[in-house]
């Protein structure tokens, strides 16, 4: 019952996302047969390229797909770009070696009596190979169409949107029924394209191969002819009305977020403040990964303003060495973010999401564990679960180690919500959290002291472009006057909103602004 109501409330956001995977996964795939369908042909007729090329797809398909997400994001920045590049890549192996198969398989005397009745080459590989190879060529894109279907649910990391939206935002705060409603529409698009292009793998199959057996009126030609029309009507008519009432505006800027419940509500905090407050359109990229990846998108210009941290840009990006001092971290990242980057710091937000070290209630009354120096005493009895970001960097685990003397007796990385999992489920011992996780409060967990002033403060910040400061002025006061309504403790609870009373994001940040006045209803 939860489930269906969660799909009543956020039907809209579903469907515009189920027509958005449909479209990267139609693109993808399409532009994949407009390679792949040539290619396989080329190989086929020389030779020599066939094994280089086959080989390559191959080596393409044994990558990890977010491996070769990362790979192509900085050459091609975030959003729909790099996602499509890589189902491309991914679909190629079926498409190319199915095409070869399927041309070399055709039996050589049917070729040489194509030629010896005096047909050109090209009339050979048009009206003998090619028709001949088709249902071969059809299981092949089936595949890839397929396929793309589940590659295109990554997506979502790189800002392009889709149904990998739902399921990972669902991941990160663990919601199984927002899993679920991006899981099972995900599903569902599956089976359509694997049952639309079985009927036109039927239909391309020569008569001559098709089998003799009496069909039903649904398995006739006509019928499933009318199938694939009606279907291919549907879905233009959703890409349009999708589409329908879109415009652009010369008053137009684009934020970004990083993948975390707390970014996402800040994120529409800004979009909502702005547009209510201007006539700014303000666009979303949402759930980008890491800092390094969105502050990339602000440096190409795929986005013009971000949340971060002082923390974060202090020690990650500038490779400053830890300092707890609070004004010194900000106006450095400040001075030296505009040195190198042309990017401007603008006023922090008033709250401090600094790293943490977190146990259950029953491992601290165990060990009698208040701050991170007790820790360390019984570290080598104990497993730490650190989020991957925090293993690679020195104002996090790599300092963290050497100030404090800790040796775990062993090491488990886990992104995301599933490390809190991991905790309450006696799996894991320790975990680093963020100081205004909703999490924290959700799991009743007791948060270590940092008696050393090891972590830097992460004083949250906005970050822009110089365009952003030049044609929107607007904007910084608009920001300002957001950090008079924002602390540790607020910030704590909204995220708590999202990550146990299951409301969205969006929903969260709007409430928020309408109970303090900062927008109008409507």
């Amino acid at each position: 019952m939860e489930f269906i109501n969660y799909l009543i409330d956020n039907h809209s956001e579903i469907i515009s996302l189920f027509i958005e995977h449909i479209e990267l996964t139609f693109l993808s795939v399409g532009l994949a047969i407009l390679i792949g369908i040539p290619l396989g042909i080329l190989i086929s007729y020389i030779k020599p390229l066939g094994k280089p090329v086959l080989g390559l797809t191959n080596v393409i398909q044994a990558i990890p797909s977010m491996a070769l997400l990362g790979f192509v994001i900085p050459f091609l920045g975030i959003g729909s770009k790099p996602a499509i590049v890589m189902v491309i890549l991914y679909s190629l192996l079926p498409i190319v070696k199915n095409t070869y198969t399927g041309i070399k398989n055709i039996s050589p005397q049917i070729v040489e009596a194509a030629k010896g009745i005096g047909l050109t080459n090209w009339q050979v590989l048009t009206k003998v190979q090619i028709p001949q190879a088709l249902p071969m060529i059809m299981a092949g894109i089936r595949i890839s169409s397929v396929s793309a279907v589940g590659l295109m649910t990554l997506a979502a990391f790189v800002g392009a949107g889709g149904l990998g939206y739902l399921v990972y935002a669902g991941i990160r705060s663990v919601n199984n029924i927002q899993i679920l409603a991006g899981a099972i529409p995900a599903c569902l698009l599956a089976l359509m394209i694997d049952y639309l292009a079985s009927l036109v793998e039927n239909l391309v199959t020569p008569a001559s191969m098709r089998q003799n057996t009496k069909k039903s009126f649904f398995k006739q030609p006509l019928f499933q002819k009318i199938i694939l029309l009606l279907a291919t009507v549907l879905i233009i008519f959703m890409i349009l009305f999708n589409h329908l009432g879109t415009t652009t505006s010369d008053k137009e800027i684009t934020i970004g977020s990083m993948d975390f419940t707390e970014q996402e509500i800040l994120s529409y905090m800004v979009k909502y403040l702005v547009e209510d407050n201007s006539d700014i359109t303000v666009n979303q990229r949402l759930s980008l990964g890491s800092s390094s990846i969105v502050l990339g998108a602000l440096k190409t210009g795929d986005i013009d303003l971000y949340i971060d941290y002082t923390g974060t840009i202090y020690g990650n990006i500038l490779k400053h060495e830890p300092n707890s001092n609070i004004q010194e971290v900000y106006d450095i990242s400040k001075q030296e973010l505009k040195e190198q980057y042309q990017l401007n710091l603008l006023n922090d937000l008033n709250f401090n999401n600094t790293y943490t070290l977190t146990v259950t209630k029953e491992t601290a009354e165990k060990y009698n564990l208040k701050t991170i120096s007790d820790l360390s005493v019984v570290a080598p009895n104990l497993v730490f679960s650190p989020t991957l970001t925090c293993m690679e960097r020195q104002d996090c685990w790599l300092g963290l180690e050497k100030r404090y003397n800790l040796s775990f007796r062993d090491i488990v990385p886990i992104d995301g919500s599933p490390r809190y999992v991991a905790l309450t489920n006696q799996e894991s011992d320790v975990v680093d959290a963020y100081s205004t996780d909703g999490l924290i409060q959700k799991y009743d967990l007791v948060v270590l002291e940092d008696d050393q002033n090891f972590f830097l403060p992460y004083q949250a910040v906005p970050v822009t472009n110089n365009r952003l400061i030049q044609e929107f002025p607007e904007v910084e006061p608009l920001l300002e006057k957001l950090s008079h309504y924002l602390n540790d403790e607020v910030i704590r609870n909204l995220n708590y909103q999202v990550d146990e009373n299951k409301k969205t994001p969006s929903e969260v940040a709007k409430n928020f602004l309408l109970e303090n006045d900062l927008i109008e209803e409507g």
